[in-house]
């Protein structure tokens, strides 16, 4: 990666590069209010309310979740940016969805909870973790390159604790409980891949352009953009809260 960006790279006109920092901020600021891997009001009474099995509910439930976790999606993204072949899209993505899923119910049957504060910082540190990891900082700083496929599982275990932690805030009823988390979870995977199929099919038009190779470093320096604030919010609400 690090021979693509120095054989294709050149540096964006500074307006560009602001209007994009200000369209990124602005977005961060209007979603304040609901962070990501976060539960809505209406959907936490719900879920605090009812009682046995429904699966229905909780893969409809699973499935929003994904589709508004913006730093799930950001995440899910910067680990297909440089994935061409549909077997190594399909082997990623597994990973991090089998890391996801077995922390997310382990961590709610077993009562295994993490500061929400902290661990949304460690998932928006995801973020900017693969974005350096797409731009060859290790390699180019350290000289190792991670194992990726190790990095994607880690993160995904990570992510599923972030969801877990939250779930249990709901005291979610014990009635129906494994079978309603199972259904979350369907919900959550089948979301994450109505996402995946929105980003591929940007990413292969956008990947068809002549500017893509330039676009590309700019993206991604703003995803780590992205990642920092994240973290700066959450570091600042553990402080403050």
């Amino acid at each position: 990666m690090i021979q693509f960006f120095r054989a294709h790279w050149r540096p964006p006109m500074p307006w560009q590069a602001l209007i994009a920092l200000a369209t990124l901020f602005t977005a961060l600021l209007l979603a304040g209010a609901a962070l990501a891997h976060n539960v809505t009001e209406g959907d936490a009474g719900y879920v605090q309310e009812v009682t046995g099995f429904r699966p229905i509910a909780f893969i409809y439930l699973g499935a929003k979740h994904m589709v508004t976790g913006y730093d799930h999606l950001l995440f899910l993204a910067g680990v297909i940016f440089f994935l061409y072949r549909a077997k190594d899209i399909a082997t990623y993505v597994s990973i991090f969805a089998i890391g996801h899923s077995v922390t997310m119910i382990a961590g709610v049957w077993w009562s295994i909870s993490i500061n929400a504060y902290i661990i949304d910082a460690i998932i928006a540190f995801s973020v900017v973790y693969k974005a350096l990891d797409n731009l060859g900082a290790f390699r180019l700083w350290f000289g190792v390159q991670p194992n990726t496929k190790a990095a994607t599982l880690i993160f995904g275990l990570l992510h599923g604790f972030g969801l877990a932690t939250k779930i249990q805030d709901y005291d979610i009823s014990a009635d129906g409980l494994l079978g309603n988390l199972i259904a979350f979870n369907l919900g959550v995977e089948l979301g994450q891949l109505m996402a995946l199929a929105l980003i591929l099919t940007a990413m292969t038009h956008w990947r068809a352009r002549p500017a893509f190779a330039r676009q590309a470093y700019a993206a991604n320096v703003l995803m780590m953009v992205a990642g920092f604030a994240l973290m700066g919010l959450q570091i600042t609400g553990y402080f403050v809260a």
